[in-house]
């Protein structure tokens, strides 16, 4: 089994049908970590943003591409051309149409880094399965302390 540690998964790392890469293995700074590009993702667009505190991105749209946004880390406002803001911390997910005018803003202490995922086309629907054999209950690792 091939085993990679967290220093060595820094960098894009490509296997045979996935790859695997640390958001800080990605760039340095401020603004866009390309998640699509440097893994070599074929089906939507997706970027992870790091924004300074004090900082706001601006509004924008898109002409097709509907949105989602999950706040990984720090705390933002998302502002939309409604009038309507919603605070969002570690675990947020917003949701966004095309159409729709957003501006995200970082009024915290930290920086804020946030995971946006974008496509136009539509849903395929439930199309997982099991390998052959596998019941595809959850199980314990092997060797790993249960808190015992």
């Amino acid at each position: 089994m091939l085993e990679v540690s967290l220093e060595e998964a820094r960098e894009p790392t490509e296997g045979d049908g996935y790859a695997v890469a640390n958001l800080d293995g990605l760039g340095e700074g401020y603004g866009f970590r390309k998640i699509r590009s440097e893994l070599a993702v074929s089906e939507f667009g997706v970027n992870a943003i790091v924004l300074p505190p004090g900082i706001d991105t601006g509004p924008h749209m898109h002409e097709r591409q509907q949105e989602l946004y999950f706040v990984h880390s720090g705390r933002v406002e998302i502002a939309f051309g409604d009038d309507a803001s919603f605070q969002l911390g570690p675990g947020g997910v917003a949701r966004v149409d095309a159409a729709t005018e957003r501006t995200i803003r970082n009024h915290g202490p930290d920086d804020a880094v946030y995971v946006v995922i974008g496509a136009e086309g539509g849903y395929v629907g439930r199309d997982g399965v099991l390998p052959e054999g596998d019941p595809g209950h959850p199980r314990p690792i092997p060797g790993h302390d249960q808190g015992e």
